[in-house]
C-alpha cells in the first residue's frame, strides 16, 4: 500500500537527504497534480524532471491533489535524493527547470529535516479564487479566471464569507472521491469537517477575488464554496440556503461547482 493510505512516515533510506521543492503552475495542460497512469500529472513532470538532471529514480510527495485546470503559485512536495548530489538549492531549480514543460517552474529547493513530509506536516492552505468580471473576457486571462458577466451583489459574498469562518461540516460543500460510497461518507463528520480560518472578498480592478484559509479542504470544497456563494449573488438562492448548506449536514449537497480555471492554491502553511 502507498505510504499515504498507510498514514505513516518513513525518512530517507541510508546515505540519502530529502529536499523540499516549492512548484508554481499553471494547471491547464495538466491532468491535476497526482501521477496519473501514462502520464500527465504535475507529480509525473517533476519526477521525470529529476530523473533527467541527477539520472535517479525518486518519487515526489506533494502537500495535496490540485484537480485538472487548477494552477499553484506555491505547491509544496519533498523527495529524497542521494547525499552524494552536493547542488545547490539555486543549482537544483535551474537544473530541474531546465527539464520541465515552461508551464511547470520549481521556484525553491532546500534540504529539510529527513522526517519532513510535505502533506502530514501541513496545518494549513490558503486558496484563491479568480473571477473576470468585464463583458468581454481578456484573451490574457482564458483559463485563468472564470468569466462571469452580470449583476453581483458582492455585499452577499461578504455575508457568506463570515459565515464560513469558524468550524463546520462540509459534507454538502464537498465531492465524494469514490473512495467510500456516500451513504458511509455521511456517517463520518470527522472526515469532513474543517475549520476556516479566514475568508475574504477583494475587487481587484476588473477581477473579483476570494480568498480561503484553512486547516484544510476537501474534495472539490473550494469549488462549491464559490460556486454556491455565487449562486446566492446572482440572487438565484437567498442568503439562508448558504447558511444552510453550512449547518444541516443532512441536507442536499450544492450541486453548484465553480469552474477549475479560477482556482490557485497559493500557500501551503506549515509550523516552521
Amino acid at each position: 500500500m502507498k505510504e499515504e493510505s498507510l498514514g505513516l512516515r518513513h525518512g530517507p533510506a541510508p546515505g540519502w537527504k530529502r529536499l523540499r521543492f516549492t512548484v508554481a503552475y499553471c494547471g491547464t495542460p495538466w491532468k491535476g497534480w497526482q501521477s496519473q497512469e501514462g502520464g500527465g500529472g504535475i507529480q509525473d513532470e517533476l519526477n521525470a524532471a529529476i530523473r533527467r538532471a541527477v539520472r535517479i529514480e525518486t518519487g515526489v510527495q506533494g502537500s495535496g491533489r490540485t484537480d485538472a485546470g487548477v494552477h499553484a503559485l506555491a505547491q509544496v512536495a519533498h523527495g529524497d535524493v542521494p547525499e552524494s548530489i552536493g547542488l545547490s538549492g539555486e543549482s537544483w531549480v535551474n537544473a530541474l527547470n531546465a527539464c520541465l514543460p515552461l508551464t511547470i517552474r520549481v521556484t525553491k529547493a532546500e534540504e529539510v529535516h529527513p522526517q519532513f513530509h510535505a502533506r502530514f506536516d501541513a496545518i494549513g492552505k490558503v486558496y484563491r479564487y479568480r473571477i473576470w468580471r468585464p463583458r468581454m473576457l481578456s484573451p490574457f486571462e482564458a483559463d485563468r479566471a472564470w468569466h462571469l458577466y452580470g449583476p453581483l451583489d458582492v455585499e452577499a459574498l461578504r455575508w457568506c464569507c463570515e459565515k464560513l469562518v469558524g468550524t463546520h461540516n462540509f459534507i454538502r460543500l464537498s465531492a465524494n472521491r469514490g473512495d467510500m460510497p456516500e451513504v458511509e461518507r455521511r456517517t463520518l463528520p470527522e472526515k469532513t469537517t474543517r475549520t476556516i480560518h479566514r475568508a475574504e472578498v477583494r475587487e481587484c480592478g476588473e477581477v473579483l477575488e476570494l480568498e480561503f484559509e484553512g486547516d484544510g479542504f476537501l474534495y472539490k470544497m473550494v469549488r462549491l464554496i464559490v460556486g454556491s456563494m455565487i449562486h446566492v449573488a446572482r440572487g438565484r438562492e437567498p442568503r439562508e440556503w448558504f447558511a444552510g448548506l453550512l449547518n444541516d449536514p443532512t441536507g442536499k449537497q450544492s450541486n453548484q461547482t465553480a469552474p477549475a480555471c479560477g482556482l490557485y492554491l497559493v500557500r501551503v502553511l506549515y509550523a516552521e
